[in-house]
């Protein structure tokens, strides 16, 4: 997660136990487009999407969801970095109105927080459910009545955050949510440590992917991640995959995101995110017109006073050249 929830956060949760944040009225559809369909209702149609669960499900037996690739079998009670077995855990759920506008449009973004993290960035903002994990463990039929839930508020999407790790369990509880009725876009948003393999499985299933790109020098990842070395290389195979399959991102006339990739990238002190290649990346690997969010809130949270360099918020003249930058790599859709 690029950007900070915590005001969104506040109050969500009583005594541990998951709720579901509520404006307090029924809202109107948030249906952007009727004449859209999410890519996964054609998978349900042709009997694909319950057997790419089955498929993903079985991925736990020896995980390899994330490029760590432990291979523990998470099934049997094995974990690694993201502390999890075979649970899924939220800790809120509702209606965002703090991300991109093409996601928020009138009536929000559906937002799901999952719980854990298999990335674990020591300048975390969402620490509490990332690295401690707080959230509660929920069904599969209870994480498809969320998502249809967050439809009847009138949310615009169903915006799966810090969601690799779950994968499974997410693809699990969409079948079940279709018998209900749900027919909003579902938004993948990760902080961009997938597996190729992982992002190949969402083909058909994902309609919008919102990839962090946060590093671009292997040393910087490693310092300043759970020791994830191969970031900038995982990050740029798995963003590029997801490019592939849904393209730029595409709009209603009405200016909310139906499909394709929004990426995030936060610019951090003394671009040590690398943000001049960054924005060179883009632009030649994916395209000038992909939607680029360059993230100027970083500030230092949760374990980042331990590190000098990134102990301090970043200087508005380096915010204002990392613009500068994306502007001079022919970047054209800049949020």
């Amino acid at each position: 997660m690029g950007c900070s929830r915590r005001e969104f956060l506040k109050g969500s949760v009583a005594a541990g136990a998951l709720a579901l944040v509520s404006p307090g009225c029924s809202r109107a559809k948030g249906i952007a487009d009727e004449n859209f369909e999410p890519a996964y209702l054609k998978l349900h149609r042709q009997g694909k999407l319950q057997k790419r669960a089955e498929e993903l499900w079985e991925v736990l037996k020896e995980c390899t969801l994330c490029p760590r690739k432990s291979r523990k079998n998470r099934l049997a009670g094995e974990t690694d970095v993201c502390g999890l077995k075979d649970e899924v855990k939220v800790h809120s759920a509702g209606p965002h109105f703090g991300e991109e506008r093409p996601l928020v449009g009138s009536y929000g973004s559906g937002t799901i927080f999952f719980s854990n993290c298999n990335l674990l960035c020591v300048f975390c903002q969402n620490w509490e459910i990332a690295h401690r994990g707080d959230g509660s463990p929920v069904s599969h039929k209870t994480l498809a009545r969320i998502m249809l839930k967050l439809q009847k508020m009138g949310c615009h999407n169903i915006n799966l955050v810090t969601p690799t790790h779950v994968v499974p369990h997410i693809v699990r509880a969409l079948p079940i949510a279709v018998q209900g009725g749900l027919k909003l876009p579902l938004v993948y948003n990760t902080g961009g440590y997938d597996s190729l393999e992982t992002i190949q499985k969402l083909d058909g299933i994902v309609d919008i992917y919102m990839p962090d790109f946060k590093f671009q020098d292997p040393e910087m990842a490693n310092r300043y991640t759970k020791e994830a070395k191969d970031y900038p290389q995982a990050a740029a195979a798995a963003i590029k995959e997801m490019h592939r399959q849904v393209g730029v991102l595409k709009l209603s006339k009405g200016g909310v995101a139906l499909r394709g990739v929004i990426l995030r990238h936060l610019v951090m002190p003394e671009n040590l995110a690398g943000t001049d290649r960054f924005v060179k990346w883009v632009a030649g690997e994916l395209s000038p017109d992909t939607y680029v969010n360059i993230m100027g809130q970083y500030r230092p949270e949760h374990m980042a006073h331990r590190y000098p360099k990134i102990s301090r918020r970043i200087t508005r003249d380096e915010f204002h050249q990392a613009i500068k930058w994306a502007k001079a790599a022919g970047l054209k859709r800049l949020d």
